[in-house]
């Protein structure tokens, strides 16, 4: 039987189908029998992703099934992967109210999940189940063999009291620093999943600071009563004095302070280092599938240096004003299937990160071999997003099948000199966008630590960039496949800013349909192809290019819309 989020997410698929039914010239596609991909003409595939109990033995493998369940994701897979596997987990079973825990949503209950994990460890692992209830708790730190299974009517809300978290040494933004510890945490564990129906909520707004312009007046009010402190203009909202200060000591836009300090300045700005809300770090066989994810701290999900991963027929929810509300960041991961899920969040939608600057060379831990099908993103600052923390390197990545819809850019690519890194060996197919707030299609080399949004209102008259040294901290994009993207609404087709030293490099953009206000852009490019690319400008050229070097733009069909 289908769960009630695979049917939300069926209903979804519909509209989109019925606006290609409605509009048969923007998806008349058709698959070949080897093609993996949902969407045909006047066609909807919906896969029956989420399963009962009884069909899963002892939980999370799929044994007794002669079939690989991911196979259709390897059909024509550009690169080698192996298949990924559901984690095993004993068929040993506790319910948390057998260790103390009262789901009242009073009852603090970090020391019933900790007795009932250490139970089960000790016992070879099993499955905790959360019945139905609202379980208020601190840090949950996960162990291997064990599955966090939470009933539909379960509700995990994380207190948000900070001094339950403690601090540690971990990364965040691609940098070695200290958060406190995330909600959520694994790390060197072997054989853990976070399955069921329930929701996980991280209590984020007492975490994060809040910029008047993005709340309504309501809302700010609120805010402001509620405590805390205001900057100098008076339009944003911070926890406390030593949020600000924290701040100051990082680099603009960002949350780490550079520079060396003790234990106490740590413990001093404690406010300012909010965790991810689930932290899988250095972990082998992961599973996550099912629950809700929402209101997180800083971002949602963060597997970091993980192998092995499958993300399936989750949601991740933040609101539209949250603070670097980033719903999954896959950094320095290798063999990853991200799959069925909907993200609706304040920052990234699907980010793929690999470290940032020195720290992310030294770590050299790129994130490869991911499959990405079949996910939703609505609001959030990119679709699908590659870096700006990529310097370990991001290559074998496949994403199709998703659908954006009213993302600030829909494929964001974005990167910085000092960066490093090599980003390749990209496919993208199968992507259907609307009401794109910048571009579909974005090549950023000059990532300035804020939205694409905020980056086109600063637009101002273009001045030249000089061409620099290339060496280990220059980063490069190249080997990149784009075909079968459609977007309805957009403000720029596309937007290609390499580096005068390292164009974007052997971008190959294949039978897209994409309506803009304006043209597509391509500069500091080499090896650009567009074939059979459709662009309907509100005003201005389709396409204008500025030192591209060895750019196609051909046609091989006399009419590609039909």
């Amino acid at each position: 039987m289908k769960s009630e989020l695979t049917l939300k997410r069926t209903i979804n698929t519909l509209i989109i189908s019925a606006f290609c039914m409605s509009n048969p010239a923007l998806c008349i596609y058709q698959a070949s029998a080897n093609d993996t991909f949902f969407f045909t003409h006047n066609t909807v595939h919906v896969p029956e992703t989420h399963r009962t109990d009884s069909d899963i033995s002892p939980c999370c493998g799929m044994h007794g099934q002669s079939s690989y369940e991911f196979a259709h994701l390897y059909n024509n897979l550009p690169f080698e992967m192996p298949h990924v596997t559901r984690p095993e987990i004993p068929s040993r079973r506790v319910s948390l109210t057998d260790f103390g825990a009262v789901g009242d949503g009073v009852t603090l209950n970090t020391d019933a999940f900790a007795r009932a994990i250490n139970a089960l460890s000790e016992q070879g692992g099993g499955h905790l189940d959360v019945p139905a209830g609202i379980w208020l708790t601190g840090p949950i730190t996960l162990k291997s063999n064990i599955d966090l299974h939470l009933d539909r009517n379960a509700v995990i809300l994380f207190s948000s009291d900070k001094d339950l978290y403690p601090i540690i040494e971990t990364s965040f933004e691609g940098l070695d620093t200290r958060r406190c510890t995330s909600p959520i945490n694994a790390w060197k564990e072997k054989n853990i999943s976070i399955t069921g129906e329930g929701v996980i909520d991280g209590s984020g707004d007492a975490w994060r600071p809040l910029k008047k312009s993005k709340v309504t007046s309501s809302q700010w009010k609120e805010k402001v009563a509620s405590g805390g402190v205001l900057n100098g203009k008076g339009d944003v909202w911070y926890p406390s004095e030593d949020y600000i200060r924290a701040e100051q000591l990082s680099e603009k836009g960002l949350n780490v302070p550079i520079g060396e300090f003790d234990d106490e300045f740590w413990e001093s700005v404690r406010d300012f280092l909010r965790p991810v809300m689930v932290s899988i770090r250095e972990c082998e066989n992961v599973l996550l599938e099912g629950p809700t994810f929402q209101n997180s701290p800083a971002w949602n999900i963060h597997p970091l240096m993980c192998k092995n991963v499958i993300v399936n027929d989750i949601v991740v929810r933040n609101p539209a004003y949250s603070q670097n509300g980033d719903g999954i960041d896959i950094e320095s991961c290798e063999n990853v299937i991200l799959t069925n899920s909907s993200f609706d969040v304040g920052d990234d939608g699907i980010c793929i990160k690999s470290g940032k600057d020195e720290d992310g060379r030294r770590r050299a831990m790129p994130t490869r071999n991911l499959i990405i099908d079949n996910c939703f993103v609505y609001h959030g600052h990119g679709g699908f997003v590659v870096g700006s923390e990529m310097s370990g390197g991001v290559e074998n990545i496949v994403v199709s099948n998703c659908r954006f819809l009213g993302t600030d850019v829909g494929l964001r690519f974005k990167s910085k000199r000092g960066r490093g890194g090599v980003v390749r060996n990209i496919y993208i197919r199968d992507i259907y966008m609307t009401d794109i707030v910048t571009e579909p299609l974005l090549f950023d080399l000059f990532y300035g630590n804020m939205s694409a949004v905020d980056a086109m209102k600063q637009e101002g008259e273009y001045k030249e960039p000089e061409a620099m040294p290339v060496d280990e901290t220059t980063p490069e994009f190249r080997d990149i496949y784009i075909e079968r993207v459609v977007c309805n609404g957009a403000a720029r087709a596309m937007y290609f800013n390499g580096l005068p030293e390292m164009p974007v490099s052997n971008i190959h953009v294949t039978d897209c349909v994409i309506t803009s206000e304006t043209g597509a852009q391509i500069c500091f490019s080499k090896d650009v192809t567009l074939t059979d690319v459709t662009i309907h400008p509100e005003e201005g050229e389709p396409v204008t290019t500025y030192k591209v070097e060895n750019y196609t733009f051909r046609k091989t069909k006399e009419n590609p819309e039909k």
